[in-house]
């Protein structure tokens, strides 16, 4: 009678623990997922269903029993739901677990939960070694909101493939969500549609072990080839800085997304196209994309650069000469005015990192007297194929770069620290390797009688 007794008492504790955990559990949104990454914080983001008290604990790999917590928040509505929390004790080239915490209960989740400090490698070693993963153009079906016809989006087992190559960083190129009609007007709208992407199951063990960084195009901005003239644009702001874990929004007194950061011996210029853009059609007055004081602020960051390679990140595509939908030679006066602004300035290791085409390929523009420049156009990761790129009079384009079929790009940084080399390699929605190319850091050199630096 009493092991009877005991037996149902331990059962009723056993169902009522397994209950309080999958009511924590349920809890949960999207994530958890990784922002911004440096040698003394991170990042580490998460959105629940409705209000509730999150935080992280987590330790070094090699010592598991030092475990350290992040602050508690509260997940508000008015924030849907989210957090970005900080962890603060950790130190330099270090690989930490971490757990997440709802309502003061373990979240398990099945994929790991990893997340690394930045190297302290400057005059002690060469640079690390560092894999970034990149793509744009990110669309999640809801048929309710979708236009009638074949689903636009597909491949979501990419983000698998993402995931399986380990990559230390993921750069998301723009359109990393698509408002629809339904959603730009309003902050509920936009609100919504960044959690319905977030939220899909596919994407969760990316977003949890890689650390991630953002710029935005025109579907995660506005409208469709939406400019610095759409009304609601600081909504789509506010939207982006909940989602995104991004070391800055804006830099100095420059509002918008921009920002800049470093990973080894890369410095990454993250590019706001959209916030200070003129419509492309406007006959009078100046026509932009960066605005006068985003493009100087660039140009100084690139001259005051000490970095191997310089990757300069916006949603669309730079050196393609084609005056076709978004491309900067739409803009012809201020694009050539940044080509001759990094050759007179003779500014070395300068690369473009693009989206927005729903095509990938890798142009290149020599340029007499230094070194040739390149724009790696990385898209699309879900959405639709571009079907009229190989007639397209892109006469920049890298014969055998050209990739129409949902796609992500790796860029592999590594070699001793006067042979450094950057390797792009393209693979499809299943990780099979499309093509790859290889640039040594000595042939983005500017002559020396030339360079600033």
């Amino acid at each position: 009678m009493f092991s009877t007794h005991r037996l149902v008492s331990v059962l009723f504790v056993f169902l009522l623990l397994a209950r309080i955990l999958y009511a924590q559990s349920s809890l949960l949104q999207s994530g958890p997922m990784l922002g911004y990454s440096d040698m003394r914080e991170v990042l580490l983001w998460v959105q629940t269903k409705a209000p509730a008290k999150v935080h992280f604990k987590y330790w070094d790999k090699t010592n598991p029993k030092q475990v350290f917590e992040t602050d508690v928040v509260q997940t508000v509505k008015d924030k849907a739901f989210t957090a970005a929390l900080i962890a603060d004790k950790v130190l330099p080239g270090r690989k930490y677990q971490y757990e997440l915490y709802i309502n003061g209960k373990k979240v398990e989740r099945p994929y790991p939960l990893e997340f690394q400090t930045q190297v302290l490698w400057k005059y002690r070693t060469d640079p690390p070694d560092f894999t970034v993963a990149a793509g744009s153009c990110t669309y999640i079906n809801e048929a309710e909101f979708d236009r009638p016809g074949k689903p636009y989006g597909q491949a979501y087992e990419i983000f698998k493939a993402i995931a399986d190559k380990r990559p230390d960083v993921m750069l998301w190129l723009g359109d990393n969500t698509y408002f629809r009609e339904s959603d730009w007007n309003t902050r509920t709208g936009m609100l919504q549609r960044y959690t319905h992407t977030r939220s899909l199951p596919e994407m969760q063990p990316l977003l949890a072990s890689t650390h991630h960084y953002a710029i935005w195009d025109d579907h995660d901005f506005g409208p469709n080839d939406c400019d610095g003239s759409f009304w609601n644009k600081e909504h789509a702001l506010e939207a982006f800085k909940l989602f995104w874990g991004n070391p800055s929004y804006g830099v100095s007194t420059l509002r918008g997304i921009t920002t800049q950061f470093s990973w080894g011996d890369v410095d990454f210029f993250l590019l706001d196209n959209r916030y200070y853009r003129t419509p492309k059609d406007r006959k009078t007055g100046t026509k932009t994309i960066l605005g006068q004081e985003q493009f100087e602020w660039l140009i100084n960051a690139l001259v005051a650069s000490h970095a191997t390679f310089k990757i300069i990140v916006i949603g669309g595509q730079v050196l393609n000469p084609a005056v076709v939908y978004e491309t900067y030679a739409n803009y012809a006066e201020e694009r050539q005015r940044l080509i001759d602004a990094i050759s007179k300035e003779g500014i070395s290791g300068v690369m473009f990192l693009t989206g927005d085409r729903h095509i990938t390929e890798l142009s290149m523009l020599p340029r007499e007297g230094t070194y040739p420049l390149y724009d790696l156009t990385c898209s699309p990761l879900t959405s639709g194929i571009f079907s009229g790129a190989r007639t397209e009079a892109n006469s920049l384009r890298v014969a055998g770069t050209l990739v129409e079929t949902q796609n992500f790009a790796l860029l592999k940084f590594s070699g001793k620290r006067e042979e450094r080399m950057l390797t792009i390699s393209i693979h499809d929605k299943d990780g099979k390797e499309l093509w790859t190319r290889s640039i040594k850091a000595s042939e983005l050199r500017v002559p020396a009688k030339q360079s600033s630096e």
